[in-house]
This record gives structure tokens, sequence and C-alpha cells, in this order.
């Protein structure tokens, strides 16, 4: 009989097993520096965020005070048609004291105009 010998084991590379052991690698690798600079830049941009929240944090305390003015000079400009309001109101009582004083002065002259006649009459 004859007998089937087992093959011999031959350590050769494939040019296919080549291929696919660099990509494996270079796929570690890269994944790799990808999670390595991930990491890095955290900070960064933690640092960012930071300075963010800082100056919006101002921008809206600057914009309250915008608001608080705004609301002062709505005060202001009700206050200041409230007195021009009240000196108009004031200016007509006037005008109308004087011509009341007219008036007056008017029925005065007539009485004294009247009261010399009755004199002059009399004597």
């Amino acid at each position: 009989m004859t007998t089937v010998r087992a093959p011999a084991w031959k350590w050769e590379w494939n040019l296919n097993t080549v291929v696919i052991l660099v990509g494996f690698v270079g796929a570690i690798m890269t994944w790799g520096a990808s999670w390595e600079r991930l990491n890095s830049n955290q900070g960064s941009h933690a640092n960012a965020l930071d300075r963010l929240d800082k100056r919006i944090a101002a921008a809206e305390a600057s914009l309250r005070q915008l608001d608080n003015h705004e609301l002062r000079l709505a005060a202001g400009e009700k206050q200041a048609a409230e007195a021009a309001m009240s000196m108009r109101a004031v200016e007509n009582t006037l005008n109308s004291l004087s011509s009341d004083m007219r008036l007056v002065r008017e029925i005065l002259q007539r009485l004294e105009d009247s009261g010399r006649q009755g004199t002059q009459l009399q004597r």
C-alpha cells in the first residue's frame, strides 16, 4: 500500500495576507492616532467653551444694563411729558387769570370813571 504523506508546512507569504495584515495594522494605528487627537483637543475645547461662557455672561450683564437704561429713559420721557402737560395747564390757568385780571381792571376803571363823574356832578 501506498502511504499518503501529510503536506509539509511551508512558511510562505501570500500577497493577500500581507495586504490584509498591513491594513489591520494601519487601521489600528489610525484609530489610536484619532483617539489621542480627540483626547488632546478636549482640553482646548473645554477652555474655549469656558471663554464663550464668560463672554456670554458679560454680554447678558451689559444687556441687562441696557434694559435698565431703557426703562429709565422711558420713565424720564414719561415724566417729561407729564411735566409738559402740567406746564400747559399752568399756562392755561395763567392765561385765564390774565384775562380775568383785565376784566377786573376794566370794571374797576369803569367804576372809577363813574365815581369821578358822580363827584364832578355833585360839585
